[in-house]
């Protein structure tokens, strides 16, 4: 990407030409949609208000404001970012929006876009037992997404994020601490159950690393800059899965239930255990690859994984 900086400051005003100019980058240089948004008009929106320092749902009538020479620059050097470095645009923002809610991000997590959420929002009904929820562990957690949602959606529960990358879990307590949840949400240094020995969960939830050697291999510059930890998981994408299946039972209450996504290793994990039970979602929202285990069904069928 070559802009002549000089000249587009002195030719673009305002926020709008902005916008345009950088969709016209977008176009040019082929860049891939997929962290947050997926057309041009909207990642060039969040990316030039981003640079402002505005809200991604300000007024449309701003649009026309003229900006000054320093955040001229400043959406540049966004767009310089996006275009050339094809560094995702939540990790030059420093925000992501999950379940409506948003999220610190940078480059120790990845950015979070799990289909998940619509479960969480329905309470994982119907096959979630009703009462009362007391315990629930997002494992692998990350930006702690999933679990700060749940302590959303289940207003009573003590919930753990756990994770094995304690760059990771900073950045987890920051939005712990940015949604006012230090007093029901604990971030918990594991690898995998290692440091969660003797508690038990209603709910365990987890988006481990799932994707396979060749999707790894074929996926867009963007993603180069997640964490490869939080991404890979083996040729067949399920190291980090089955692991979890082997030991869960231990760690649910005997009426939880196990909730995992792995995504295009469906396939994987349907051909290698076609004896166990598990309920593949379908969502409304979109989206692929997550089971529903009952406690009594990871004791039946995954000890022996």
């Amino acid at each position: 990407m070559t802009i002549n900086q000089a000249q587009t400051v002195k030719e673009l005003h305002t926020i709008r030409d902005f916008i345009r100019f950088s969709m016209s980058q977008f176009y040019q240089y082929d860049i891939y949609f997929g962290h947050g948004t997926d057309n041009p008009w909207d990642e060039a929106v969040q990316l030039v208000l981003g640079a402002l320092h505005l809200p991604w749902s300000s007024d449309q009538q701003l649009l026309d404001s003229r900006i000054t020479t320093d955040e001229k620059q400043r959406v540049l050097d966004f767009l310089v970012q996006r275009v050339d470095q094809r560094r995702p645009l939540p990790y030059i923002i420093g925000e992501a929006w999950y379940a409506g809610l948003p999220f610190y991000v940078d480059e120790r997590v990845l950015i979070p876009r799990s289909p998940v959420q619509e479960l969480i929002e329905q309470h994982f009904a119907p096959w979630f037992r009703e009462g009362p929820v007391e315990r629930i562990l997002d494992l692998c957690t990350g930006s702690g997404c999933i679990g700060i949602v749940c302590a959303y959606a289940f207003e009573e529960a003590e919930v753990d994020v756990a994770d094995i990358s304690g760059d990771a879990l900073e950045v987890a307590r920051r939005n712990i601490r940015r949604h006012e949840l230090t007093d029901r949400v604990h971030a918990v240094e594991s690898d995998l159950f290692s440091n969660l020995t003797g508690r038990r969960y209603d709910l365990i939830v987890s988006n481990p690393p799932y994707v396979d050697k060749a999707d790894l291999d074929s996926m867009p510059d963007e993603y180069q800059h997640e964490p490869g930890l939080a991404l890979g998981s083996g040729p067949d994408g399920l190291e980090i899965t089955k692991q979890i299946l082997r030991q869960a039972a231990e760690y649910l209450t005997d009426d939880g239930l196990l909730v995992v996504e792995v995504g295009n290793s469906e396939v994987h994990l349907q051909q290698q255990f076609p004896e166990i039970p598990f309920i593949w979602v379908e969502l409304e929202q979109g989206g692929n690859g997550i089971f529903l285990l009952t406690a009594a069904e990871v004791k039946q069928y995954c000890s022996s994984i």
